[in-house]
C-alpha cells in the first residue's frame, strides 16, 4: 500500500485516526491491514502507524501475516470473553492507548461501534467521502500484476466455456424431448448451468473462485444482470460475463464475451458490430486527464449515431444501451472510478472495465468487456481474449 497517499487522504478528515471495524470481506479492511480475518477486527491508522486488535485465536497468524506496524490481542486489554459493554470498553482503551481521541470511520462502518465509542468519549466522524476507496483506486505495479494474473485465469475459464459451445451440435427436432435448435453436448442439452460448472472448475484449477457468473442466452441476455439458466439455443446471442477473485491475492478480474452458435440474425450481427465499435471508441478515449464521463460519452455517441437509445437520450429507456460503460476493479469487483455520467478524472494506475452493450428482449443482448489499466500516456489492455461473435 502507498502509505504516503493514505496519509494525505486521511489528513483531510481532521481527526486523529482512521478506524475500521470489519472482517476480511470488507475491501478497505483488507487493504489497510493485509489480513484475512473471518471475524470482525479493529484496524487503526494514526500518525503514520497502523495497529490491529484481534482475538487470541487470530493473534499468532496476524503477527505473521498482517501488513501493519503493531498487532495486539484482546487479552492485552483484559478482555477475551465478555459482554458487549466490556468489548466496547476494550475498543476505547485500544484507541486511547495510541494517543487518539478522535477517529473517522467509513460510511458503512458499524453504527453500534460508532455510537459506543462516542458514549465512551471518543469523537467519531463519518468519512462521507469514503477516502480510502479513492486511495485504493490508484493501483501499484504489484496490484496491477495481481489483477493481470486473475485475468489470465478468467481467460482460461472463458476458453473452457467457448470450447463447450464449439463442440455442441444443434438439435434437429428428431428427438421429441429436445426442441429443434437446442444446443446439445454429449447427448444432453447444453445449459447455462453446464457452462457455469466448466467456468468454475477451471477457475479453481487456476487459483481463483467466484460466487456466481453470467451465462445468459436469448431473452435472458436482454437483462444485463440475469445470471441465465436452462438450455441454450442456436442462432441466439449468449452473454458470458466472468468476474473471478484470486484466492491468493484477493484481487478481481472481469471480462465479458458474447457468442452465437449457428447463424445469427442480421439484426444481431448489426448489434454486435456497433457494440464492437462502441468498445473501440471508448478505449480510444482513455488517457490520463479525461473523465469517466468522457469515456462513457464516446461509447454512447456510437450507439446514438446508429439510432439506438441510451440513458443519455432517454433516461427511462428499457432497451438499447442501458448501463454505464465501465467501473473500477481491484479488491472489489465494482469500485472507483466510474465510466459513467458524472465519472471523475482518470489517473495512471486506475484499472477499469470497458463494457458497452445493447439489450432488447425481442432481439437479445450483446455485451463486450475488456479490462484496462490507465497509463501515463493512454492505457494498456490487460485482456488478451479475442473478440469474435460466431463460434466456429
Amino acid at each position: 500500500m502507498d502509505r504516503s497517499r493514505l496519509a494525505d487522504a486521511l489528513s483531510a478528515t481532521d481527526t486523529d485516526g482512521y478506524l475500521i471495524d470489519a472482517a476480511q470481506e470488507d475491501a478497505n479492511q483488507f487493504y489497510l491491514s493485509g489480513f484475512t480475518g473471518p471475524d470482525p477486527f479493529l484496524t487503526l491508522y494514526a500518525d503514520g502507524d497502523t495497529s490491529m486488535l484481534v482475538s487470541g485465536l487470530e493473534y499468532g497468524r496476524a503477527r505473521t501475516e498482517a501488513d501493519v506496524d503493531r498487532v495486539e490481542r484482546h487479552a492485552d486489554y483484559g478482555y477475551e470473553y465478555g459482554g458487549r459493554d466490556e468489548r466496547y470498553d476494550m475498543y476505547a482503551a485500544f484507541i486511547r492507548d495510541k494517543g487518539v481521541e478522535s477517529v473517522s470511520m467509513p460510511p458503512r462502518g458499524p453504527v453500534g461501534t460508532a455510537d459506543a465509542l462516542r458514549e465512551r468519549g471518543i469523537d467519531v466522524h463519518v468519512d462521507e467521502a469514503d477516502r480510502l476507496t479513492d486511495v485504493r483506486a490508484i493501483k501499484t505495479d504489484e496490484e496491477v500484476a495481481a489483477i493481470r494474473e486473475a485475468q489470465r485465469a478468467n481467460e482460461a475459464a472463458m476458453r473452457a466455456a467457448e470450447g463447450l459451445l464449439a463442440r455442441a451440435t444443434i438439435a434437429d427436432g428428431s428427438d421429441e424431448d429436445v426442441p429443434e435448435g437446442t444446443l446439445v453436448h454429449e447427448g444432453e442439452p447444453l445449459s447455462s448451468e453446464r457452462l457455469k460448472s466448466a467456468i468454475e472448475i477451471t477457475l479453481l484449477e487456476h487459483g481463483c473462485a467466484l460466487d456466481e457468473t453470467i451465462v445468459a442466452g436469448g431473452r435472458q441476455a436482454a437483462d444485463p444482470h440475469d445470471r441465465g439458466s436452462g438450455p441454450l439455443r442456436a442462432g441466439e446471442a449468449i452473454i458470458i460475463d466472468i468476474f473471478p477473485r484470486s484466492k491468493a491475492t484477493r484481487y478481481n478480474a472481469d471480462m465479458t464475451r458474447t457468442f452465437c452458435v449457428g447463424e445469427p440474425s442480421e439484426e444481431l450481427r448489426e448489434r454486435y458490430a456497433v457494440t464492437e465499435d462502441a468498445l473501440e471508441a471508448a478505449l480510444a478515449a482513455i488517457e490520463p486527464g479525461v473523465t469517466g464521463e468522457d469515456v462513457h460519452a464516446a461509447a454512447c455517441a456510437v450507439y446514438e449515431d446508429a439510432g439506438y437509445p441510451t440513458f443519455r437520450t432517454d433516461p427511462k429507456t428499457e432497451v438499447g444501451f442501458i448501463h454505464s460503460t465501465g467501473h473500477g476493479i481491484g479488491l472489489d469487483v465494482h469500485e472507483l472510478p466510474r465510466l459513467a455520467s458524472g465519472g471523475g478524472t482518470l489517473e495512471p494506475g486506475h484499472v477499469v472495465t470497458v463494457e458497452p452493450g445493447l439489450y432488447d428482449p425481442d432481439v437479445g443482448g450483446v455485451r463486450i468487456e475488456d479490462l484496462v489499466v490507465v497509463t501515463d500516456d493512454g492505457y494498456e489492455n490487460l485482456t488478451e481474449y479475442p473478440v469474435e461473435f460466431v463460434v466456429g
